[in-house]
């Protein structure tokens, strides 16, 4: 549930950015930055259903979702592609931190006087 709800966080920051313009501050940083962040969040989806899910329907289709961990000679793969999840879910992290910071509006102190200073 949680990455449904940064997707959509991501996807609604991306739109309110977009409405804004190119006239905004960081407005191409904010652009790539969800965007990347939007596209690790799709990878890191498909990587979990490969990686955890078993009893997917026979179909050749399918038949990269039903790597099973019991099975010795796909330990390693499955090793390897939970490892490459765990990192891409950090990058992700990492990611969204930079837009939650180029994203930040003035709060607080210096907010209410820069207001004050254009009256």
């Amino acid at each position: 549930m949680l990455d449904v709800a940064l997707f959509m966080s991501n996807a609604t920051r991306l739109k309110a950015v977009l409405e804004q313009g190119p006239s905004s501050h960081y407005y191409i940083t904010l652009i790539s930055l969800i965007s990347i962040s939007l596209l690790l969040q799709v990878v890191i989806g498909i990587l979990l259903v490969v990686t955890g899910e078993e009893h997917w329907p026979r179909s050749p289709a399918f038949s990269l979702a039903r790597l099973n961990l019991n099975e010795v000679e796909k330990q390693w793969r499955l090793n390897q592609l939970n490892n490459a999840t765990t990192i891409l879910v950090f990058t992700t992290v990492v990611v969204n931190v930079f837009i939650t910071a180029f994203g930040a509006h003035k709060t607080g102190f210096l907010a209410a006087k820069t207001s004050r200073s254009h009256l």
